[in-house]
């Protein structure tokens, strides 16, 4: 049962404004707000790690839980979303994800934030494949800048990260920032509550793994996009897991230098999305999306040989320009091939595939750091990003 009503159907499309435009906004501060939460980890991990007393082995593999099992859930929150409704999927999400952050916020020992990080999996898993299969209800002509008005929302959440990380550092423990996540969490479950029009429907669905999986997989071309795809999710969680350790413990700055070099990452992003949304409307999106893979490549290569804080900013800003305009280009891409019926099951399995398989970022750059260095680490993410440019380049001759 669905009863998803798309706004194009009736009324101008308006990215910001009317029904769809709030839900728009709604389901972006959303995401927001989870980005934000997540991705606080990443400058509190050196207090973090000192705290409880871990490794950053032990770090990565509680970061690779929470990634892992929001990867898990992507593909059964895009089939339920299709068969149920995207707000009952959506507050859901919101709620879980809530309950997670709690927890991180009294978590005193490795178990308890180990759980924590759990739960946040699960509850964020559920929420982006229907909050973007929400937006395509709504959104045709102006996907594209709708999907990168959305995806730069995550990005300003890594900036909102950094300035969480620095206050709680400054006023209380690394626990604190997650207090004000949960608030706004729950604050916008409510609204979300009151504005859609959906209604709540819960009840036994069929995933149908073996039909979805066939779809996706269908042609080689589809499989070595979800390859090149993977590969760029690994380097990017592996980047969001690690950077500010690595610019606090390879390179020598302080920790307020690493947490400004880390949102300056996603404050960019958020400027290139919706660029690179709205070009995905206008020209043929696979040259644009090897360009993107090919320049973040090159330029983390920069960042790791920069030694100055003037360098290390420029390389900072190039690399996140290459990363960030990725996502936008080749998500509206899927979005278009997939069948309507269908599209929040195959978009959710996608992610799924490629989420699940960049999980393993932080897990491996703990691992490496342990026997060499962050810097080595890193480089690894930025042959991934370099053989990806190569496949979606391949994919991009006419």
């Amino acid at each position: 049962m669905t009863d998803h009503v798309g706004a194009t159907a009736t009324s101008e499309e308006r990215l910001l404004g009317g029904y769809g435009g709030r839900l728009l906004l709604l389901v972006s501060l959303g995401w927001l707000t989870i980005q934000g939460g997540r991705l606080v980890l990443s400058p509190l991990l050196p207090s973090l790690i000192d705290d409880l007393a871990i490794t950053p082995f032990r770090a990565g593999i509680a970061l690779s839980v929470l990634w892992g099992l929001y990867a898990l859930g992507q593909f059964p929150s895009g089939r339920l979303s299709d068969r149920l409704t995207r707000k009952t999927l959506l507050v859901a999400g919101l709620t879980i994800a809530a309950a997670g952050f709690a927890v991180l916020a009294v978590a005193v020992s490795y178990p308890l934030f180990l759980l924590g990080a759990a739960v946040v999996g699960v509850g964020a898993g559920l929420y982006p494949t229907a909050a973007r299969a929400l937006i395509s209800d709504h959104f045709e002509a102006k996907r594209g800048g709708a999907f990168g008005l959305h995806t730069a929302s995550g990005d300003l959440g890594g900036g909102v990260a950094a300035g969480l990380a620095v206050a709680a550092l400054a006023v209380a423990t690394w626990r604190a920032a997650f207090l004000p996540v949960v608030a706004v969490l729950v604050l916008v479950a409510v609204v979300l509550h009151a504005t859609s029009r959906e209604s709540y429907h819960v009840a036994a669905v069929d995933l149908d793994v073996r039909a979805t999986v066939g779809r996706l997989f269908a042609t080689a071309r589809t499989r070595r996009l979800l390859f090149a795809y993977c590969l760029f999710a690994f380097a990017w969680q592996g980047t969001a897991g690690f950077l500010p350790t690595l610019l606090q413990l390879d390179k020598g700055f302080s920790p307020e230098f690493a947490s400004a070099g880390f949102a300056g990452l996603f404050v960019v992003g958020a400027l290139v999305k919706p660029t690179a949304g709205r070009l995905a409307d206008r020209v043929r999106r696979a040259p644009v999306a090897a360009g993107t893979l090919a320049l973040g490549a090159v330029a983390l290569v920069g960042l790791l040989a920069a030694e100055t804080p003037l360098a290390v900013g420029v390389a900072t800003v190039v690399f996140a320009t290459g990363l960030m305009a990725f996502p936008p280009v080749m998500q509206s891409y899927l979005m278009d091939v997939f069948p309507t019926a269908s599209m929040g099951a195959d978009l959710g399995l996608a992610r799924t595939t490629y989420i699940g398989f960049g999980a393993l970022g932080p897990s491996f750059i703990g691992f490496v750091a342990e026997r060499t260095d962050y810097t080595t680490a890193f480089g690894a993410l930025a042959a991934a990003l370099l053989v990806a440019a190569v496949v979606v380049a391949i994919e991009a001759r006419p």
